[in-house]
């Protein structure tokens, strides 16, 4: 509105008359048009700020970091296991029974940083590697084989339940790294006297030694507390259960919270600014097991190592209407909303998507949500969505991670179909 009223003045040839004007213009209606526009403004956060996004207290944002360089004090990115932290050793004797009994021996876990194709690779050519043990009688030649690690996807897993536990609805994690550790199996050793002490290994992984990375730790902003009941439980308004008081004052009441316990304990969660109402059977005042979400800061995150992601959607007022007022919207455009509307497809755009019978090209993507697909059966009758992207930046080791992160949200929400990404 200011520029037109500005070109109009200018047109105006009797320059006393545009004197006069332009004064009676920047006196009266530049300021109300200014008015207007902070009034508009408001309105337009107040409007925004009428859904109240909870979602964005249980955002989870992870990383890696070598053993040597996690922060054990830091205030927002903890361990995944806080076991990791702790110095082990391999018990001897207990592996050559193993091994003698024909049992699983597992050595240590490493690292590969590597894409997922590789990744995929690796795990179907059931390969052997050499190795060495270096002990106080000296060097011994092994074979030893790698396997996934599972255990830090487990720990991903026991979230789900938890959330639905809450009253929380689920958003897939985003944690490429997860996918990345193996362990180190003894395949075959030679015999070996049980007095000898083991020293080192050391283990070649050929072509994937470069790669190869030791005393690696996953990051994530979530760290466990015990907190106590806030007096005694009361009768609940149902006369059935009660309620039990939490103060979450001392630990940050600008965090998110999960009850971690079973359904039998919990009926449902009331959330206030300081305090967690937990309505439950039980009868008495205890200790209740807290899963802290931490805010990120970027003042506290610090330096890393490698790159923060997280399952964070954009701010947008779109993103949260269409959160809190679900529709089944079947369209093209849903879609890539949905997809735009997380922080981590900032370098990725979603080209196409295309309905197939099947398809027996190659996928660059996997499923992040296993045990929903488990829970809902088997895609063998299903057709298959086929999501193109391309990447507007050069792909790194993570890329096809992020990308089965996006994939496995629109899967979520496209149960009648198998979703596939690829690149174009």
């Amino acid at each position: 509105m200011k520029e037109l009223m500005i070109e109009r003045l200018r047109k105006i040839e009797d320059l006393e008359q545009r004197q006069l004007l332009k004064d009676i213009v920047s006196g009266v209606f530049v300021n109300l048009i200014d008015y207007q526009d902070e009034m508009n403004k408001k309105l337009e956060e107040r409007i925004f700020n009428e859904i109240d996004d909870v979602e964005n207290r249980f955002d989870i944002y992870v990383t890696l970091s070598s053993k040597e360089d996690v922060d054990p004090i830091h205030e927002c990115l903890f361990p995944m296991r806080p076991a990791d932290l702790e110095s082990k050793s391999i018990n001897f004797k207990k592996m050559l029974e193993a091994f003698k009994n024909n049992e699983s021996v597992e050595l240590f876990t490493l690292f590969l940083e590597c894409d997922s194709i590789k990744i995929q690779q690796l795990l179907a050519g059931q390969r052997l590697f050499n190795g060495k043990l270096v002990t106080t009688e000296g060097q011994v030649e092994i074979k030893v084989s790698l396997s996934q690690n599972t255990d830090y996807l487990q720990e991903i897993n026991k979230l789900y339940p938890l959330f639905q536990v809450n009253g929380l609805p689920w958003k897939t994690i985003n944690h490429p790294f997860v996918y990345k550790f193996f362990n180190v199996n003894l395949v075959n050793c030679p015999p070996l006297n049980e007095d000898v002490e083991i020293t080192e290994i050391i283990v070649d992984l050929e072509e994937y030694e470069q790669e190869k990375r030791l005393n690696m730790i996953p990051l994530w902003n979530i760290e466990r507390h015990e907190v106590k009941n806030v007096g005694f439980p009361i009768p609940a308004i149902d006369k059935v259960n009660y309620e039990h008081v939490l103060s979450i004052r001392k630990i940050g009441n600008e965090h998110g919270y999960l009850v971690e316990a079973d359904e039998d304990n919990v009926r449902y969660v009331k959330r206030s600014d300081n305090e967690l109402t937990i309505v439950s059977p039980r009868d008495k005042s205890g200790v209740w097991q807290l899963i802290k979400i931490a805010k990120m800061e970027d003042e506290k995150i610090g330096k890393l190592n490698y790159e923060l992601v997280s399952n964070r959607r954009i701010e947008y007022f779109i993103h949260k209407f269409a959160n809190k007022y679900t529709a089944n919207v079947k369209t093209k455009g849903e879609i890539t909303r949905m997809i735009n509307s997380f922080e981590a497809a900032d370098s990725f755009e979603l080209v196409d998507v295309e309905i197939v019978d099947s398809y027996s090209g190659t996928s660059f993507t996997h499923s992040a949500n296993t045990f929903l697909t488990e829970m809902i059966g088997e895609n063998n009758y299903k057709k298959t969505m086929l999501l193109k992207f391309k990447a507007n930046e050069e792909r790194n080791f993570i890329a096809n991670d992020i990308l089965s992160f996006l994939v496995s949200e629109v899967q979520r929400h496209f149960f009648e179909y198998e979703c596939v990404g690829v690149w174009l």
